[in-house]
């Protein structure tokens, strides 16, 4: 019978984290896991696909029910970012990380603010190969969405290997989750361990 989480009601990234202190404690093949949110099941599904379970969204009513069975593949699936979380630059070239809190950069004009973040999105590239995460946090999580100024530019740069992370909570609090149209979404636990990682971390907004 499989192990049955209930992380309705708890805001990313306490379903993740639940899910992985059950499965330290035990060893299980199956669980369900009960969630409220996108961004939930979102994160909860790639964790999961990363500790080698295959996952089901069976939706029941008002919330998301995701069925997970350990699959018999000897290595866990790892994603884009994890993989990248872990191993070091080929080419001994730093892991610049850049934390992008606002939509706009600075204070005062929001117009102005605008502007300097697009061309600052633009200019990054510069960095060549130290440019290792792009984290969007807060509002900045606008600049993933379909309406964005810079989602052309963020899709070159992903398609080029960078990885790039939007915080689920932060969507689902703008109601952007389904209008993410690149990136990964991601929760505080994915979000601390890339900073430690990281060889520098840049905070801009």
């Amino acid at each position: 019978m499989a192990k049955l989480i209930d992380a309705r009601g708890l805001s990313c990234p306490a379903p993740v984290l639940l899910v992985k202190d059950t499965l330290e404690k035990e060893s299980l093949q199956e669980l369900t896991v009960l969630v409220d949110d996108e961004a939930c099941r979102e994160n909860v599904t790639r964790f999961l696909g990363s500790q080698n379970f295959e996952v089901l969204d069976t939706g029941q009513g008002n919330h998301i029910q995701l069925e997970a069975r350990r699959t018999s593949t000897a290595n866990a699936v790892e994603t884009k970012a994890t993989a990248q979380q872990t191993n070091e630059n080929p080419d001994g070239s730093q892991k610049i990380l850049i934390l992008v809190a606002s939509d706009r950069l600075g204070s005062g004009d929001d117009t102005l603010g605008e502007k300097l973040m697009i061309n600052y999105l633009k200019t990054v590239k510069e960095m060549g190969n130290d440019l290792w995460q792009l984290v969007f946090v807060n509002s900045g999580v606008k600049l993933t969405t379909e309406s964005s100024a810079v989602l052309q530019v963020l899709q070159e740069y992903e398609r080029a290997g960078v990885i790039i992370l939007a915080c689920g909570t932060c969507l689902e609090h703008f109601g952007l989750t389904s209008a993410k149209m690149v990136g990964e979404t991601t929760n505080m636990l994915d979000i601390v361990t890339a900073t430690q990682l990281a060889d520098k971390v840049i905070n801009i907004g």
